[in-house]
């Protein structure tokens, strides 16, 4: 692909509203006169939305008069600013918060760059370093990291520090080009150290005091663009995501955290009842504008600042038939900023980038009498036929939707036989999403999302007789969880059948949210119905934040009836093992064998396979970071799992490692199924296997 010339470059900054800086030769050693004040550049800076010629820029430089002022940009060659080959003055604003966006253009593929940003007076942010994108046809190998939910209120990163230390001492040609933030780059939610009682072992860190919010229990919330500001600025306070942002350039995309907790669309939720709260989406939506570098375009039509929408917060009471909320200031809210888009990165990738929740439909569980079909004993397991039934709604079995939902003898109405599939991506992302899956060219085609894909399973039906009061259905599995899309079953169809019917090769997904490691293959049904991958699914633990197995091991009862298949108690006393792993891997028979006689070869050996032929990884207990390799012919995704981060580690690499596993692929060709290899590489991997 030929380098896009100063005219083009001009007009597509011009496109974006773009403060824009056109690199050249490298001239001689700078002439601003920086000094490094950081202290005067809090939140550091960062880089974003690499592209093969041209890169965001970013900082913020509060100050406390007036409502404008002009920074300079400065991108050099080295670290030592004696081969600048752009400057140029960066606009900001009360109005932006002091935030700076600046696209650099002119530069050369697949290069790295220092930058930095000078005020009048010479005061100078820290230096950072950024890397542009290799050319469409560099057959180079791709390298990039994936990453999720860094609450940062009551954990530490510690993933961060590892990783830029490994990234340190790797050889040029190895180190990560990007880093992939599937989102939950914030926590809204908010808890202040003074108010009550930690989770589990953890410590309440101090983030942030939010003005004008709401509550629910201990949680604070933000409903204003102030609100959301001071919730990013305590985030970019910590000096492991500081260093990382300032390392390499991120591209990101926003979960729900960024927004609402339990919100979709404009609909605020946190814990109560949802509310409208359109004013509170287009805060949330500036509020990220201003504090992620990205490619994107506001409403302001200018990357100096974000602009003015004005939205009134007002009942949603009418809904299209794909459950988009057809109030006008709803609409004006989610579309005030559009965040997916696609990456080009070399020869080898393209990465397709969605937002699973400003266009989501309602959650298929919450129709009217479902909880009559739901027992609490079995933990939060649920039946996957009524799942598959429910979210499938008047399409299931093509058009022929079940008119009751049975479980046991509990018979209920079906509550959504009339209603459309539940879609995540809603109409107009999902067409985008499958127009560019359709005519990408690149080996690999990875779709970058923040929600899991693979299906949370176990059997509960083939629990021993006795073992509960009410036995599970015979020859019913069970699922967990309903707001991803490991239950989402008829959109992941509709796109794995595109996959398979066009002979796409080369289709993976990466994901986060789950607060755990998974390894396995995209398929649109499991046993007994036709098991068919089309491609591979990993989803990144989370760097920070709380988890499954945390929780289990400070409130799962003893005395559960259930406890064998979550957590195996060592007669010894020491921790319990997590079952929980073996469970959704290997079904309940493993899990009840191995907690009675910890052989782990006995365990196996009563393994379910119609259970999960889609996973060949799962820790629910992980946290870490995944990076990712990919050539013509492999794609190598490795886990890099570290202790619970509860506390910042003094060590320079982040402490210690609790297990790195490799997962490799050779590309397939058109018809044929992806396999996976596992290489356990250090450390201990336990039950995950």
């Amino acid at each position: 692909m030929r380098r896009v010339d100063r005219r083009e470059f001009i007009k597509q900054a011009a496109s974006c509203g773009a403060a824009l800086a056109l690199g050249g030769p490298a001239s001689a050693r700078s002439k601003v006169n920086w000094r490094e004040r950081r202290d005067l550049f809090p939140e550091g800076v960062a880089s974003g939305d690499p592209g093969p010629d041209s890169v965001l820029l970013w900082t913020r430089r509060p100050f406390d008069k007036g409502e404008r002022r002009i920074l300079r940009v400065e991108v050099a060659e080295d670290e030592g600013f004696r081969r600048v080959v752009a400057q140029a003055p960066a606009p900001i604003s009360q109005a932006s918060d002091w935030t700076a966006r600046v696209l650099v253009g002119g530069l050369k593929p697949a290069r790295v760059y220092w930058y930095r940003f000078t005020d009048a007076d010479g005061n100078g942010s820290r230096v950072g370093r950024t890397i542009t994108a290799p050319l469409r046809n560099d057959a180079r190998p791709v390298h990039f990291a994936f990453v999720s939910c860094q609450s940062v209120n009551e954990g530490k990163l510690n993933g961060y520090r590892r990783m830029i230390f490994e990234d340190e001492r790797a050889r040029p040609e190895d180190q990560l080009g990007f880093v992939l933030h599937l989102g939950d780059f914030i926590y809204e939610v908010v808890q202040y150290p003074e108010e009550g009682n930690t989770r589990f072992d953890r410590t309440i860190y101090e983030v942030a005091r939010i003005p004008d919010g709401g509550k629910t229990g201990n949680l604070h919330y933000p409903l204003t663009v102030d609100g959301y500001r001071a919730v990013y600025k305590g985030y970019l306070a910590d000096p492991d995501l500081q260093d990382a942002r300032a390392r390499w350039p991120f591209v990101c995309i926003w979960d729900n955290h960024e927004f609402s907790w339990q919100g979709r669309q404009s609909i605020v939720q946190a814990g109560g009842e949802p509310q409208p709260g359109q004013t509170v989406k287009v805060a949330a939506n500036q509020s990220w504008f201003e504090y992620i570098p990205a490619r994107v375009s506001p409403p302001s039509g200018s990357l100096a600042e974000f602009g003015s929408v004005a939205v009134k917060n007002v009942k949603i009471d009418k809904w299209d038939g794909n459950g988009l909320g057809l109030e006008p200031n709803n609409l004006a809210a989610i579309r005030s900023l559009i965040t997916y888009r696609a990456l080009r990165y070399g020869k080898h990738l393209d990465l397709l980038i969605t937002d699973q929740h400003s266009f989501c439909g309602d959650d298929p569980t919450d129709a009217e009498g479902v909880g009559k079909i739901y027992d609490p004993a079995f933990n939060g397991m649920f039946s996957e036929e009524a799942m598959i039934a429910l979210d499938a709604g008047r399409a299931f079995d093509g058009g022929k939707p079940p008119a009751d939902l049975k479980f046991r003898d509990v018979c209920i109405p079906n509550p959504r036989k009339e209603t459309p599939p539940r879609t995540i991506l809603g109409t107009d992302q999902k067409a985008w999403f499958k127009d560019r899956l359709l005519r990408s060219k690149a080996t690999w085609k990875i779709w970058g999302n923040s929600l899991g894909a693979l299906d949370h399973r176990s059997d509960p039906q083939n629990l021993p007789a006795g073992m509960v009061k009410n036995p599970w259905p015979a020859d019913t599995y069970a699922m967990v969880g309903s707001n991803d899309y490991g239950a989402a079953y008829a959109e992941r169809k509709e796109i794995y059948d595109l996959v398979r019917d066009a002979k796409i090769t080369g289709f993976a997904i990466v994901s986060g949210d789950r607060h755990s490691f998974w390894a396995g293959y995209a398929a649109a049904h499991l046993p007994p119905r036709k098991f068919e991958p089309v491609g591979l699914s990993f989803v990144g633990a989370s760097l920070a934040s709380p988890g499954t197995m945390e929780a289990l091991e400070h409130r799962l009862r003893k005395d559960h009836p259930l406890r064998a298949l979550f957590l195996a108690d060592r007669p010894d006393g020491g921790k319990p093992e997590w079952t929980n792993n073996m469970m959704l891997r290997h079904g309940v028979r493993s899990c009840l064998e191995y907690a009675k006689s910890f052989d782990l070869k006995r365990a196996r050996a009563l393994s379910n396979p119609q259970l999960a032929p889609h996973l060949e990884f799962v820790d629910m207990g992980g946290h870490g970071y995944a990076k990712v390799r990919l050539t013509g012919g492999e794609m190598r995704t490795e886990f890099v799992c570290i202790p619970r981060p509860i506390s910042r580690s003094s060590e320079p690499d982040g402490g210690p490692i609790r297990y790195r596993v490799a997962h490799v692929a050779k590309l397939w060709g058109p018809g044929e199924r992806p396999r996976l290899e596992q290489q356990v590489l250090e450390g201990n991997v336990g039950l995950s296997i």
